[in-house]
């Protein structure tokens, strides 16, 4: 009899134990994937009055959860890169202002820890394939190439494209790296392998016009700029099978140079969407995100991969916004401005999150997340703390994915940044901008007459007035005090998370003086 009653009771145990150790054993594989220049509306699920079709990501929509209020930490492309991988507003960086080139030197120092380094540290495969633009530090034919203001072609006569290049993505914990180093507008264009350039580098190539320019420059043998975009995803591809085949998780940051300029939809997508080349591009990424989630199907590793994709910023002016609007279509949707600007259209990104083993299909966040939570998330999921100097502005979004612990999201306010060096702060339905326009390339343009006579600042509800038209600084003082507060609170201690305060690179906070490139004044 007693043996009898033990029995179930060890059977039990015994399968609590096997969940429990089947649940740390296995962690979720993790692919990131990062469009460029895609605006908020240029996605059905975000977008019902959208013209593009986007059949394969408004599918990933409804099988995973879409967050209507995402951000990236920048209205450019290489500051919010520097968010995603560091967990880290931008504007504490070295990087204070716009982009770099195709020739910077690397931004993020080695020793600086990356969801990258920290996955690898946590038994993960890991790997970069796409567009970096962050900079790395090519082999030099002397050694007087110290980034300062030289012509192009003196740069690239400096190169020597026969030497490996440092300060790599490699050296911020990928294990494999594969990709370019600017937009594909900017030269050299040639792939880099673990930090081996991949073909020969013998011509000069340039090209103009209206969606296919891209500047002259070095390109190696292998560098077809229309082949770029599939060449990418098909190396994506071949990651994740063989990654299926050794068994191990897996972190796949793939940051797309598309749908930026150039636009270059190949032969079987242009004149797809009947809209512009533009719109034909974003079907063509569409068309092979679907691909990738097909392939984690076949595979049977679908359930337990995260598949994040986003944009990097709104979508840029060169998608010929007056074209698509004659068409119905407006690819910052009901917002404001578009990339470059400190308004809504600038830094407000479409981010769909799949992981059906953990999210239900069709949910929908209204919650304000931003792109630099990325780092706390995967610590999130894996059960660890990250340290002090880690993910200073990184919120884990994991109890966002379901419905019971939602109330747990920890981010309670946002800065953002555009290209210029304007800053908002953003906390609940209200955003502070500390500046009296655009910030970037949308009217009123910063530094133009068009600016003249407008209030210094701008505040808006953003629940009553999404589309930023009705200025109300100066009616509601307590809240703007408030925000202000928290903002300077934010420079100060160098991080928005809780932990030891930690530095900005060369800057404090002695004095505010709320000009747009004169928040920060010089140690």
């Amino acid at each position: 009899m007693k043996k009898s009653l033990q029995s179930p009771l060890l059977l039990m145990i015994f399968l609590l134990l096997s969940c429990c150790k089947e649940k740390h054993s296995v962690p979720p594989n993790i692919i990131y994937i990062l469009a460029d220049d895609l605006g908020y509306g240029d996605l059905g699920a975000f977008n019902p009055e959208g013209k593009i079709k986007t059949p394969h990501l408004d599918q990933m929509a409804h099988q995973g959860m879409i967050f209507t209020d995402a951000h990236t930490s920048s209205s450019v492309c290489t500051p919010t890169r520097y968010g995603i991988l560091t967990g880290r507003y931008n504007w504490r960086s070295p990087l204070k202002k716009s982009v770099l080139s195709g020739t910077s030197q690397a931004l993020i120092p080695q020793d600086r820890t990356t969801v990258a380094s920290f996955l690898k540290n946590n038994g993960y495969q890991t790997a970069f394939i796409g567009k970096w633009h962050l900079g790395w530090d090519w082999a030099l034919k002397d050694s007087t190439f110290n980034n300062k203001p030289i012509k192009d072609h003196e740069i690239f006569e400096k190169i020597d494209f026969s030497k490996n290049i440092t300060n790599s993505p490699n050296g911020l914990g990928f294990d494999y790296s594969y990709g370019h180093c600017g937009s594909l507008d900017m030269p050299p264009y040639v792939y880099v392998e673990n930090e081996m350039i991949t073909a020969r580098v013998e011509n000069i190539t340039e090209r103009k016009g209206d969606y296919h320019w891209w500047r002259k420059g070095p390109t190696a043998n292998d560098f077809d700029h229309e082949r770029v975009t599939p060449n990418l995803f098909n190396k994506a591809e071949g990651f994740v099978i063989d990654m299926n085949k050794k068994g191990k998780p897996f972190f796949l940051y793939l940051p797309l140079p598309s749908p930026h300029t150039p636009i270059l939809p190949t032969e079987q997508w242009k004149g797809k969407s009947g809209l512009n080349p533009y719109a034909d591009f974003v079907m063509q990424i569409d068309h092979r995100v679907g691909r990738l989630n097909e392939l984690l199907d076949e595979l049977g590793i679908s359930k337990n991969t995260i598949v994040i994709f986003t944009s990097d910023n709104g979508c840029s002016p060169q998608a010929k916004f007056d074209e698509l609007e004659k068409k119905g279509h407006d690819p910052s949707g009901l917002f404001r401005g578009h990339k470059a600007d400190i308004f809504e259209g600038g830094h407000r990104v479409p981010f769909i999150v799949k992981w059906p083993k953990k999210i239900q299909v069709a949910a929908i966040s209204h919650k304000t997340i931003c792109t630099t939570d990325l780092l706390a998330t995967c610590a999130d999921i894996l059960g660890k703390t990250l340290k002090d100097d880690e993910g200073e502005d990184s919120f884990s979004i994991l109890p966002l994915l379901s419905e019971e612990t939602k109330n747990q999201y920890k981010r309670h306010f946002t800065i953002h940044h555009s290209i210029n060096g304007s800053f908002a702060i953003r906390k609940g339905d209200f955003k502070f901008i500390f500046c009296p326009g655009s910030g970037g390339w949308s009217f009123p343009r910063p530094l133009k007459k068009e600016t003249q006579g407008l209030p210094k600042f701008q505040l808006y509800n953003l629940r009553e007035d999404p589309g930023e038209m009705k200025n109300l600084f100066g009616q509601h003082p307590k809240i703007e005090h408030e925000l202000i507060n928290l903002f300077k609170d934010a420079i100060q201690k160098g991080r928005t998370t809780k932990g030891v305060p930690q530095k900005n690179f060369n800057y404090h906070l002695s004095s505010v003086k709320w000009e747009p490139l004169d928040v920060f004044e010089n140690e």
